[in-house]
């Protein structure tokens, strides 16, 4: 997607998912895969019309074949991977991994075997495989004019599910949606927004409150913010969001809202119960629909301790990152900037005055071990695409101690073996007699 610099193409998209869906259980590369794909769904369509891009200017053009084309995707992609080869291997080197073993498998394009001996946080390690340190800043709107857009979806989300048969037939998305936290898990009406909200809308029977979220299916689950204060729209219950999403991300209800609004939820929890999680308003200012300002201008990352003694990133711009920043944080004096990592949003402080000298800071609910790692990510540099871990075996402990007690089982049965032998070649004393000397014999050669 990136080699096509994100473009918006139906087939494009359904090829991709194929692929992707195919890899699974092919032998073949991801190339051949998505370049059948996109001929069988578009087989009047030219691969030029996606990789004619101002990225890929001088190796491609609209005149170019589809054969060079496929030359120039396998040496991009090759080189992407030698790069992202190159960024894990300063991860784990950093991560502190005693003897790491990192292999690029030639035979399986695309794919990188890790061997990480003694780790005791498999989860903390995932995680430092898979982030791909795309960090980004955006300018952000009021809540205030974002609601009445919420408020028009609501309406006309309760048109399209009154009718639609079944309610469900009209719930198609598009793919590329709002991402989710990741502790979403599936849905449960039980456990909802709504049934949370039932003692404020006057602890209605369940029939009531099936009637409330028929009437307000989206703010049903999805708890605005009245105060219209900051770039925070609403806040959802972690099993709510995987319907918000649904929702926003239908084709009638994204007419909505303003072509320039992204939706991003925030990276961790709004509450100490770790339930409810917030939705931040994202405006795009540029033209190809990227951030004003990307990690690719940090210069330097390190974990420290924010004002109020909590554990937080603290990150260097280079010159032109540093020009840009204070531009950015002029235009927006009394508004937010939001920092998003790979689709969340960590932190959205308020922006008093213009900002020089390319320093700026991450803050959140971070535990030290995370503002390490994160700053890890920053420093090792940005990933050319996400990596995505397509297979895992744990080695515990057990194991090597299984191997121990089956060496020391098959040493004593040797012995004993070897013992009766003796006994039955020299005879009862002269055996017993032998073996005592292997006995002292392996006592030296042990102890020594």
């Amino acid at each position: 997607k990136a080699l096509a610099e994100n473009k918006q193409d139906d087939a494009f998209e359904k090829a991709l998912a194929s692929a992707s869906a195919l890899q699974v259980n092919s032998q073949d590369d991801f190339v051949t895969l998505f370049i059948r794909e996109y001929r069988r769904i578009a087989p009047e369509a030219s691969l030029s019309e996606l990789f004619a891009t101002q990225r890929l200017k001088d190796k491609v053009t609209q005149r170019s074949s589809d054969a060079d084309i496929e030359k120039v995707l396998r040496v991009e992609i090759e080189a992407a991977v030698t790069n992202s080869y190159n960024v894990l291997r300063t991860r784990i080197d950093r991560f502190g991994v005693v003897q790491p073993n990192i292999q690029q498998l030639k035979d399986k394009m695309g794919r990188i075997m890790v061997e990480l001996p003694g780790i005791k946080e498999p989860e903390r390690v995932r995680k430092l495989l898979q982030g791909s340190a795309n960090l980004e800043f955006w300018e952000t709107f009021h809540a205030k004019d974002i609601l009445p857009y919420m408020q028009t979806a609501d309406a006309k989300l309760r048109t399209i599910l009154a009718d639609a048969t079944g309610g469900e037939e009209a719930l198609t998305a598009d793919a590329a949606g709002v991402p989710q936290p990741e502790e979403v898990q599936p849905v449960s009406a039980a456990d909802s927004l709504a049934a949370a909200l039932s003692g404020d809308v006057g602890k209605k029977d369940a029939a009531s409150l099936a009637q409330y979220k028929k009437e307000y299916p989206l703010t049903s689950i999805f708890a605005l913010n009245s105060s219209g204060q900051g770039p925070i729209i609403g806040y959802a219950h972690y099993k709510d969001t995987a319907d918000v999403n649904k929702y926003l991300n239908l084709k009638e209800i994204a007419n909505e809202f303003p072509r320039e609004l992204h939706l991003k939820w925030g990276v961790a929890a709004a509450d100490p119960q770790g339930q409810t999680f917030e939705l931040y308003a994202i405006k795009s200012t540029e033209r190809n629909g990227r951030a004003p300002l990307e990690g690719d201008v940090i210069s330097d990352a390190g974990d420290g301790y924010d004002q109020y003694s909590k554990p937080c990133v603290n990150m260097s711009m280079n010159n032109d990152g540093a020009r840009r920043w204070a531009l950015l944080t002029k235009q927006n004096i009394g508004n937010s900037i939001a920092i998003v990592l790979d689709g969340y949003v960590y932190s959205a402080p308020n922006v008093n005055s213009e900002i020089t000298g390319g320093r700026s800071e991450i803050s959140g609910h971070f535990t030290s071990e995370q503002a390490k790692d994160l700053a890890n990510v920053l420093k090792s540099g940005k990933m050319p695409a996400p990596a995505r871990i397509v297979q895992e075996d744990i080695v515990g402990p057990s194991l090597g101690q299984e191997s121990i007690n089956a060496g020391v089982v098959s040493f004593a049965v040797a012995l004993i073996l070897l013992m009766l032998y003796m006994c039955s070649i020299y005879g009862v004393v002269p055996g017993m007699i032998a073996n005592g000397a292997l006995f002292f014999n392996l006592f030296f050669t042990l102890g020594i």
